[in-house]
């Protein structure tokens, strides 16, 4: 179960673990047995295909605000929270211990216990909202739980980041009692009483009364909606048209990051894949049109020019492959092509926000354009769509802070019209007004040249 005393004990896996770090500086690390453990150098593989950084000093915020408790309350592990806290955190208050309990694709939902080792854990933002998943920051036991789908340890320098390497953490997926799928992690983080023999035995029990209890639960549920079938269709039918997540585990929020990124990361009940370029064009249409595309329409979307109908089925056979193998339920239809599932891009979540008013949240989860290398006439629509509409809303709403951080991304390098609202915005004796006007005189000099 990746238990660190089943495997040999916790100093000469530190010493490994390090000098591996230090032979990944140098562009790779010792397959060697011994070396580092084989789930850890298997991990730390899928990291580094990733493009996950170890020398990023924190976890980036996915989610937050109104977003984040909307998400929260709807997810169907806050069912299971009071049990958490009553065998988990209530425990670890003055024990040293940190207890996070993550979505199915490794965001952080809630992180309790010791509160001065919470405030030290905000420094590389193992806060509510923050993404831990292997995808993001490499190994890691609540990333790493989800990629395996079973309860792991990792200790200290076995983090592929190295900011988190004065950490240890043990975690253990949690399965719908129903179905099997994942539905998140449960996770114990601290130092070295974290990956203590007992406690992924501790986390497992846990993970199982909660089971349990949610299981109790949908029972007694199922039982009080058998006498207000109307209500209950209702309530199915608004989470489906919103693709939440629905409070009983009937339906899944699957993901994909396509911002800022070349090729997309696709998330799957809990299993993240990094998709060719193609596929990540394919998928990204077909989440923008849930009623489907025929074969034409999907090509003028796809390829410039005239596209090619033969081309576009043999995409298909291979994408449909690689689907097959992370999971099948999501294997597209044909005639038309579209999606058996709600995938939810993290562009679709961006103009969500936007259409709220939620601008500050849309720029926290924005981290640059739609696959900004793809020529697909599709693509390019909704590249310039979810830019414009950010870059309109921060114009129109921003407070000085906002428009700073907007500035900050490469489509807004050359912006002087973003530089100049943030300059009437900003207070006449703050110090960020210098930054602003060196930018200013940078770009009246590039266009005087």
């Amino acid at each position: 179960m990746g238990n660190l005393t089943q495997d040999g004990g916790g100093l000469p896996l530190q010493r490994a673990a390090l000098a591996a770090h230090e032979q990944l500086d140098s562009g790779g690390f010792s397959d060697a047995p011994g070396a580092l453990r084989k789930l850890i150098r298997e991990s730390w593989q899928r990291s580094a295909s990733l493009k996950a950084n170890p020398d990023n000093p924190a976890a980036p915020l996915a989610i937050d605000g109104n977003e984040l408790e909307d998400y929260r309350r709807q997810h169907p592990l806050a069912a299971i929270m009071p049990v958490i806290n009553r065998l988990l955190v209530q425990p670890s208050h003055d024990s040293g211990l940190l207890v996070a309990v993550g979505d199915e694709v490794g965001r952080l939902l809630w992180v309790e216990g010791d509160p001065a080792l919470q405030r030290r854990a905000e420094g590389m933002m193992f806060v509510p909202g923050a993404d831990w998943s292997e995808a993001t920051v490499g190994t890691s036991a609540p990333g790493t739980a989800l990629a395996l789908g079973r309860g792991i340890q990792i200790a200290g320098a076995e983090h592929y980041q190295r900011a988190v390497h004065a950490w240890s953490c043990t975690a253990v997926p949690f399965h719908d009692p129903d179905s099997g799928a994942v539905l998140g992690v449960v996770d114990i983080t601290g130092k070295a009483t974290a990956v203590a023999p007992h406690t992924l035995s501790l986390v497992e029990a846990t993970v199982a009364a909660a089971q349990a209890q949610l299981r109790v639960e949908r029972l007694q549920h199922a039982a009080q909606l058998t006498t207000r079938p109307a209500r209950r269709r209702s309530q199915s039918t608004a989470s489906r048209s919103q693709g939440q997540t629905t409070r009983d585990g009937s339906l899944y929020r699957n993901s994909m990051q396509l911002l800022g990124r070349d090729q997309a990361l696709l998330s799957l009940r809990g299993r993240t894949v990094a998709l060719s370029a193609r596929h990540s064009e394919i998928l990204a249409l077909l989440s923008t049109h849930p009623d489907g595309l025929s074969a034409e329409e999907l090509s003028i979307l796809l390829y410039p020019g005239d596209g090619s109908a033969i081309t576009l089925r043999a995409e298909m056979v291979r994408l449909r492959k690689v689907l097959q193998q992370l999971d099948p339920d999501a294997v597209p239809g044909s005639r038309p092509y579209r999606l058996p599932l709600d995938l939810v891009p993290d562009s679709a979540q961006v103009l969500s926000c936007l259409q709220r008013g939620a601008h500050r949240i849309a720029l926290e989860i924005y981290r640059g354009a739609v696959l900004p290398r793809s020529e697909a006439p599709g693509i390019i629509d909704l590249r310039n769509k979810v830019s414009s509409l950010l870059r309109e809303a921060v114009m129109t709403d921003g407070s000085a802070e906002s428009l700073l951080r907007y500035a900050e991304l490469p489509e807004a390098r050359n912006d002087v019209d973003v530089r100049s609202a943030a300059l009437r915005l900003l207070p006449a004796r703050s110090p960020k007004r210098a930054a602003v006007v060196a930018d200013l005189e940078r770009l009246e000099a590039e266009l005087r040249a």
